[in-house]
């Protein structure tokens, strides 16, 4: 008795149709990998941002003197230029016995920046004291 084998092999249809799911697979991938590097960028780029606001925040939490009613700076980031909008004015607050505490200033400041055409804005708000 012969054993006789059979030699199968794929048909040209199922290699097509599965070197098109090989590159579907490939194309997802390579959106996914662009897609992870914009948003590390994206993050990276508010990181920068929160930064400035942060140091300047300190900046004039350290200054001896009353903050500026108003100031503006560009800042040049690795990203672009930065805007930077400081407001500043009095803030009436009283103490638990209903007595006015004066020299303190209420201090907004204010990122604008670019990023993909489309206008960003950060803000942070804090409070100052200075006695008078």
């Amino acid at each position: 008795m012969r054993l006789v084998r059979q030699a199968r092999a794929f048909a040209l249809y199922e290699v097509l149709i599965g070197l098109a799911i090989f590159v579907v697979g490939v194309l997802a991938l390579g959106r996914a990998v662009e897609n992870c590097m914009s948003a590390s960028e994206v993050s990276e780029e508010e990181n920068r941002v929160r930064q400035l606001l942060s140091n300047q925040m300190a900046e004039i939490q350290a200054a001896p003197v009353v903050p500026d009613t108003s100031r503006t700076m560009n800042i040049n980031t690795g990203y672009g230029v930065v805007r930077l909008i400081q407001q500043a004015g009095p803030q009436e607050m009283k103490k638990n016995d209903n007595t006015e505490l004066d020299g303190m200033s209420k201090v907004t400041l204010t990122a604008i920046w670019s990023h993909a055409g489309v206008q960003q804005k950060r803000q942070v708000i804090f409070y100052v004291y200075r006695a008078t």
